[in-house]
């Protein structure tokens, strides 16, 4: 219980740090250049710039809805995380303009602001996500569009979205460069997000096609102390049944490995792929 009470906590940690991140991204990089990478926070920017609607405003009047039809469209899921990284978005924005008033811009090169606004703003997404949470937005849009349109994908209607909201960014400040940068911010928010999420803590798995998956196998288990898997096969060519290995190392181990297979079979034929994620013994334990 203990446990689960300091996890719970450091989410909500995570999730403050990173609608700080947010905040601070806008107010000092984005907002003062009008460039908008998709996202609710950048449809506030375009409505800002047209109304003079502050961004936090907006984007308590849009996501506030679009929470209440998520709730009666798709369930409870969204739940209290979302509700609190949507208002702790919108918190520290009012904070940044009263603190530091509105006309605040650290660099008035488009392409600086889109570079550094996107880093900050994507390693704030990449903590609320790792933390469980969301800040609503065009995730959650195109999550109740997909309800809709369940032929289009929700990553695809949020894509849509998105460059909606980068074209718009250039209508309204009257210059196509908007948009390209704002293309460029949102690409950079992306990128940096999936590697706050994901990290560095990749592993590969092999797959080996061999004649000697006994002697392979156990060279695997006693020189890398890693797990080996059989799997059944058979060559279509053939009709020679086969068995296939498959084995889950880290990156320091993946010379090795081929060092390995090949010193016993030179012929093998082995797939090699990226995994982003690995749960279980000898990786990171599933947290309860």
């Amino acid at each position: 219980m203990k446990r689960k009470t300091y996890k719970i906590f450091f989410e909500y940690v995570g999730i403050t740090l990173g609608t700080l991140l947010m905040a601070a991204s806008l107010m000092l990089f984005l907002e003062p250049n009008t460039i908008a990478p998709g996202g609710v926070t950048g449809l506030a920017i375009v409505i800002q710039k047209v109304s003079g609607i502050p961004i936090d405003v907006t984007n308590l009047v849009i996501n506030i809805p679009l929470f209440i039809v998520g709730i009666i469209i798709l369930g409870k899921a969204f739940g209290a995380k979302t509700a609190y990284g949507t208002l702790m978005l919108s918190l520290f924005i009012r904070i940044l303009i009263i603190t530091l008033g509105n006309n605040i811009n650290a660099t008035q090169d488009l392409l600086l602001a889109s570079l550094y606004g996107g880093v900050l703003m994507g390693v704030g997404i990449g903590f609320v996500f790792k933390s469980g949470g969301t800040t609503g937005g065009t995730d959650l849009a195109g999550a109740i569009l997909n309800k809709f349109i369940p032929g289009i994908s929700i990553a695809k209607l949020m894509m849509m979205i998105d460059l909606i909201i980068v074209a718009a960014a250039g209508v309204v400040n009257k210059n196509i460069e908007t948009s390209l940068y704002s293309t460029i911010a949102l690409y950079v928010i992306v990128k940096v997000a999936d590697f706050i999420v994901e990290g560095l803590n990749y592993a590969k798995a092999f797959y080996i096609i061999t004649d000697y998956t006994e002697e392979i196998s156990r060279e695997i288990i006693d020189k890398l102390g890693r797990g080996v898997t059989s799997l059944d096969g058979k060559g279509m060519y053939t009709g020679n049944k086969k068995n296939v290995l498959l084995c889950v190392v880290n990156r320091a181990q993946v010379t090795k490995l081929k060092d390995i297979v090949y010193s016993i079979d030179k012929r093998a034929f082995m797939m090699v792929t990226t995994v982003h994620e690995v749960l279980g013994e000898g990786f990171r334990e599933i947290e309860q």
